[in-house]
């Protein structure tokens, strides 16, 4: 009976070998950014007087939808006499 002649090293040998890659490169760290008590209070007041101002558009875009409801509907009834 005939048998197969197997190589002593069944594992073929790599196609490509890996070659080392560079080390990593050192990453800088940011600066250091000191917060004290006066940026706190300055965004603090930021904050508020950009709310203040988001609200007043909003009440004057209200205050303007509202009369111009009321001044269709005074003018839409002087059509109708």
């Amino acid at each position: 009976m005939f048998l197969p002649e197997y190589p002593d090293n069944p594992t073929p040998p790599p196609a490509h070998t890996h070659a080392p890659t560079d080390p990593m490169p050192v990453r800088r760290s940011l600066p250091s950014v000191s917060i004290d008590q006066k940026t706190v209070v300055a965004l603090v007041v930021g904050g508020v007087v950009l709310t203040a101002l988001l609200a007043a558009v909003a009440v004057t875009a209200i205050s303007v939808a509202v009369a111009a409801v009321v001044l269709r509907s005074l003018l839409g009834e002087q059509h109708r006499r």
